[in-house]
Parts: C-alpha cells; structure tokens; sequence
C-alpha cells in the first residue's frame, strides 16, 4: 500500500493528511480554522469526503479545536484515545508539567486559561492495543504512547514515518531545534515511549508543532542503543 503525507499548519500547529485508498487526517488545529482547511483542501485537489478518519493525538484545544468543524464537512469519524474522551465532551483540561525552564515560565500563559472550542462526541474510543489503518489502505497503526498526556496517541506507518503529537516540538512556539517537547505530564514515559518507537525502526517524525525531522536526532537526544 503507497502512502504519502501532505503537512499544514491550523494555527500553531502541525497537521497532516495521510492519503491511502482513504485519508486519515492527523489532529485538527487550533478553534476556527475550517476556512484554512477548507484552502489547503483545495489546493491539494483533494475531496473532503476521502478523509474518513482524524485521529487526535490528545485532547488539548490546540489539537482537536477544529475537529467537530472538520467532521461535519468531510463526514469523517473522529479517534482519540478513551481517557480523554471527557475532555473534548466537556471542560476537563489535562495540564502538563513545565519540563525545563521555558517550560515552567510559559505553561502559565499556554494553560491557564481554556482556549473553548466546539465539544463534540468521539466516534472512536481507542484503548492501550495499536489500532491497525489497513481498512483505509494505509499500511500502518495508531499507538498509545502517553506521557505528554496519559492519552497520547501516534501514528506509526509502514513507511518507518512517524506522526507524534506533543511527543516532541520543533519550533515557534516551543522550540528552536528538535527535541522532547517543554510541557508533559511525565516526561520520563516519554522517553520511554521514544525508545520503544525507535526499536520499532522509525526514520522520520513529524512533532505536532513544527517541522519534520530525521530520527538520528532524537536518537542522540536520548542516546538510544538498539
């Protein structure tokens, strides 16, 4: 099954369409950002009711702010994992930690105060088991890897792509070079959760904010050893 991904910006953050036999759209963006969808749909001469999946990577109005929207114009199913399926339904926020510096002095300004978007009810609660997306002719699987939040969410392609949400940031706001990202509600199963995607011989990572990036970098971060 050929694959390719095409990257775009809702807001400050990073989303992608996977294109198969169907789409599966990763995250939503920021609240009100349809129009902009709607352009890079358009520009890509892409049929909106080919997207028949967005997979959030988790919860925060950054990621899902645009999803309800998105839904009801490509008629897409929604996915995110279960343990944060009351977030995007009502007004639980789950807060991470400040990691380092930059970290502790900005989650103030990005956290205390809930950015509202459109609630919505998921259509796909996903479980701790990697969720396989050969039935949109995508070789490849959504896999739990908390850590930024408990319910983190990745995209892992057979192609060794790798689509990870908050699981590392590279650039405005966050960061100026690759790395771990600044906020995480336990930073230490993240890097857990990086050394098991990388025994799982990914080459590439798409962070949800900012550029993608080759996976040697996070493997000197980490000082993997396979």
């Amino acid at each position: 099954m050929e694959t390719s991904i095409i990257s775009f910006k809702l807001g400050v953050t990073s989303c992608h369409l996977i294109i198969g036999r169907d789409i599966v759209m990763v995250d939503a963006g920021m609240p009100g950002k349809l129009k902009v969808f709607k352009r890079v749909l358009a520009e890509s001469r892409i049929d909106p009711a080919r997207i028949k999946l967005i997979v959030l990577t988790h919860s925060h109005f950054d990621h899902c702010g645009s999803a309800a929207a998105i839904r009801e114009y490509t008629g897409a199913k929604i996915a995110i994992h279960r343990s944060e399926s009351e977030c995007v339904e009502g007004d639980k926020v789950l807060v991470p930690k400040g990691v380092n510096l930059k970290g502790r002095l900005t989650k103030p300004l990005i956290f205390a105060f809930k950015i509202p978007f459109k609630k919505f009810t998921p259509d796909i609660l996903l479980g701790d088991e990697p969720y396989p997306l050969n039935e949109y002719g995508i070789d490849g699987r959504v896999v739990h890897t908390p850590g930024h939040t408990v319910g983190s969410l990745s995209v892992i392609l057979g192609t060794g792509e790798a689509l990870v949400g908050c699981m590392a940031h590279d650039g405005f706001p966050f960061r100026r070079s690759p790395g771990l990202p600044i906020y995480a509600q336990d930073i230490e199963l993240i890097k857990e959760n990086w050394n098991m995607l990388l025994g799982m011989g990914i080459r590439k990572i798409y962070p949800g904010h900012g550029n993608p990036f080759e996976a040697g970098v996070m493997k000197e971060i980490l000082k993997y050893k396979s």
